[in-house]
């Protein structure tokens, strides 16, 4: 792989694959270096955004006339449940703070006009975000009505339906807004 870096200038820039790989391996690196050992222990980053899934999650349910508690006001509980049901409880891994990460690095990496990736990166980061609320909603709602089913719906199906939103945004990045047509960049 150390090959790859000392390549021709022009060979390297003319297969996009590669520079596509590397880009996004680099950038991946970068943010994790920058997550581990900067955002998680010196921010509050995971902290607010798994305040705002609570709120929002919250505001959400409460339009079906649920009875919500939560602990959104106590950022060391982070939990959401319906009167009557045990809480749902949302950590750093289903904050979707490292998926927001990966989307925004792909479509960093990837061939498009900068001036699109500066609205489609927000506008992905919002509809992963509201994908992730909506999930809680359901994980709510699983827990009060049949809690039987958490676990398997927890694992498989809601982690499939965040996976698939954030590959369909992929793909219309790659279809709609990238600068490969054909196999061929422009």
């Amino acid at each position: 792989m150390w090959v790859l870096f000392f390549m021709p200038e022009k060979l390297f820039y003319k297969n996009t694959i590669t520079r596509f790989f590397i880009s996004a391996a680099a950038l991946y690196f970068l943010w994790f270096i920058l997550y581990n050992f900067v955002i998680k222990p010196y921010t509050l980053l995971d902290e607010k955004v798994i305040k705002n899934i609570i709120q929002l999650s919250a505001s959400v349910l409460s339009l079906f006339n649920q009875n919500i508690y939560s602990s959104s006001a106590n950022i060391d509980v982070q939990m959401i449940g319906i009167d009557g049901a045990h809480p749902v409880w949302i950590g750093e891994p289903c904050n979707a703070v490292t998926i927001m990460a990966l989307f925004s690095i792909f479509i960093v990496s990837f061939p498009g006009a900068v001036k699109n990736k500066w609205w489609f990166i927000p506008s992905g980061i919002l509809i992963i975000h509201f994908v992730n609320v909506m999930r809680v909603c359901a994980l709510a709602l699983i827990q009060y009505r049949a809690p039987e089913y958490l676990d398997f719906n927890h694992n498989y199906t809601f982690t499939i339906i965040v996976y698939a939103c954030v590959f369909g945004l992929w793909m219309l990045w790659v279809n709609r807004f990238s600068k490969i047509k054909d196999g061929q960049t422009k």
